[in-house]
This record gives structure tokens, sequence and C-alpha cells, in this order.
């Protein structure tokens, strides 16, 4: 293990990475997704990260979720060539969860019930047809990228990075956290060199929305899809945990408000933000933000958390105790649960961000 750590130290180095003086320059971080696009969620989340003086991006990673890896990597590489942003290093990551496949997942549908996004798996509809291994990148209307992605794979990069800057890297995870295991059980120190980990899932109390409202919304994907990763996550020694969840279902920008951010500053990133946007729960987006400005946060709630990894109705679904009846054995850790954000000021930056960009096709 020393030989494989010192390893990646000098291979930190080979990367162009260089240590930082605490509390000095932009915040580092790293923002690990499921990009799926054109548009959604998940790309629209690195608007609050790239042309931001506050941060320093060290890259993105990839990992399968909401579409296979390698779809989800050619689009953000594509969106990075459209906002000018080339220089953004891209890292390929899993391209399946640890345990979770297909097979499984149709038979807990047949024992438990439908799930109403599968992701890569089917989307919103059936997983009748769904191949056990991703398939060949399919054209899609924004264009092939050019640029290519990193050499190293996702977890190895996480790895050098918080290494050569320990204690200063942010991990933003918007996806399931299937990279984030692989580097924990690569290297036990990674999570506690690290500055902290912002999620995007975590979901509580909401089974009433599946029959009353969006069950989408009530659906904790990023978990479902690979409840052995999350609690491998949850339970690594991290230095502070932050949960973006039901805070994020009520956020939303309409396709009126996002035409008039396109109105005042036409650029092809808010072309592309026209052309490509659903009105949907900024998820992602809200994550991305709180990254940024963590003075958006107006309330939250600290609890010990976990994922559920029994073979039930439960699999993939956090669960939370109070400090008098955590179970501390078992490795939970405590994390802080967004509860309310400054929704107005949100969506101020947020078209601030938006218009931030110049870019060039």
């Amino acid at each position: 293990m020393r030989r494989f750590l010192a390893s990646l130290a000098l291979a930190a180095l080979t990367i162009g990475s260089h240590a930082a003086q605490a509390n000095a320059g932009p915040e580092l971080v790293i923002a690990d997704n499921d990009y799926l696009g054109p548009g959604g969620s998940n790309i629209q989340s690195v608007l609050p990260l790239l042309n931001n003086p506050k941060l320093k991006v060290l890259g993105l990673t990839v990992v399968a979720g909401d579409d296979w890896e390698n779809a989800e990597s050619a689009r953000i590489r594509r969106f990075l060539e459209i906002s000018g942003h080339r220089d953004v290093p891209v890292y390929d990551g899993a391209t399946q969860p640890l345990i979770n496949t297909v097979a499984l997942t149709r038979l807990r549908e047949q024992q438990f019930g439908t799930l109403p996004w599968k992701g890569a798996w089917g989307g919103l509809g059936s997983m009748e047809k769904t191949p056990d291994t991703q398939p060949a990148v399919a054209d899609t209307p924004d264009g092939k990228p050019s640029l290519q992605p990193q050499g190293v794979p996702a977890a190895l990069f996480m790895i050098q990075q918080v290494h050569a800057h320990p204690h200063q890297v942010t991990i933003i995870e918007a996806g399931p956290m299937t990279n984030l295991a692989l580097a924990i059980r690569l290297d036990p120190s990674f999570a506690s060199t690290a500055k902290q980990l912002i999620f995007m899932g975590g979901y509580l109390d909401l089974s009433m929305m599946s029959v009353t409202g969006n069950a989408d919304n009530g659906s904790d994907f990023n978990l479902i899809f690979d409840p052995e990763a999350a609690h491998i996550t949850l339970t690594a020694p991290w230095s502070r945990i932050t949960s973006i969840a039901n805070v994020s279902n009520d956020v939303m920008l309409t396709k009126d408000e996002v035409g008039a951010i396109a109105k005042a500053h036409k650029s092809p990133v808010t072309e592309y933000l026209v052309k490509y946007y659903v009105p949907l729960a900024m998820w992602d987006e809200v994550t991305s933000a709180v990254a940024a400005e963590p003075s958006l946060i107006t309330k939250a709630q600290d609890a010990y958390m976990d994922v559920e990894t029994g073979k039930g109705i439960g699999y993939g679904h956090a669960y939370v105790w109070p400090d008098s009846l955590a179970p501390r054995a078992m490795g939970v850790r405590k994390v802080r649960i967004v509860q309310a954000i400054d929704v107005d000021r949100f969506k101020k930056l947020y078209a601030g961000w938006a218009q931030g960009f110049e870019g060039k096709h």
C-alpha cells in the first residue's frame, strides 16, 4: 500500500498538479457526475463552476448512472467545447455499479414495483431491451466532440489530486458514488485527505410523493443505482459531508426565465440552454451552487446517515439517526442535510453564471 500511494503522489506531479498553500487562492473542486445530455441538470451543473473566480475546477469525472458512461463523457466534453473550456480535463470512470446489475434491477422491479427512473438502464421506460454492458455512443444533436478524455481513470485522478492538495479539494458528487467508492477502497486515506464531500442524494420522508406527485422527485436514483458505493462513501472518514436532496425538488427555472437569461446575453452557452432546456428540478445545479456559494444555505440539520444495502424494498434508500440513536460502531458519519436555500438569490446567481460564458462552437 505504501508503494501504491507513493506512486500516486508521483503520478499527481506528472499530470501537472502543484500543492497549494492552505487557504490561498480559489477553492479547488472536482465534479463527479453522470453527465446525461445534451442539456439537463447534469450538464447544467457545471455552469456555477467553470467561470467562477472563487473556484478552480481540477477536473470533471464521469460515472455511469443517468446514461451510459461513454455517452455521458461525450456529452460533457462536447459542452466544454461549446462553452470555450477545452482546458478542463475530463476523466472517464466506472461503467457499472459495484454490485447492482440490469438483471438484479429487473428482478427487484418484479418484487417491489417499478422504478420511475432507471437512467442508463431504461430511463423512464422499460428495461426489457436494456443491454448488460454499455453500447456504442449514439449521435446527438449537439455534435460529436473532438476533445478526448484523459488517460487516467477517474478514481485514480481523484486520489492523485487530494494528495497533491491535501485538505483543499472539495468533491462535488452529483451522480452515483461508484468512482468515490473505488477511490476509497484503493486508498483508505482518500476521504480524510479531501476537504469535504457535497453530494446530491439522501432523500428523506418522500414515500407519498410517488403517489400524489412526481414519483421521480421521490426516487433517490443516485443512491439506488449503486447502494453499496453510497454505503462505502458515506461511512468513509470525510472531514465534512453535505447532502442536497429534498430541498432541490422545489427549485426550477421556467422556459421563460431561461429565455430571459439568453436574451440578456447571447452566447453559444445561452443558446444551448434555450435549445435543450426542459423544466425539471435543478437537482445538480443546486448541489454545485451550494459548493460555489455555501451562504445560499438558509437551513440545515445534522444527522447520521447511511444507505440500505440489504436486498429488500429499501435497497438504496437513505436512513438517518440523531446523535443519541446512531449506530456509530457501524461507521456511520454525521451529514449536514440542507433543508432550505435562498431560491431567489440562487436564480440570480445562476443567471449570472450562465451569462458569464462567451464560448465558441
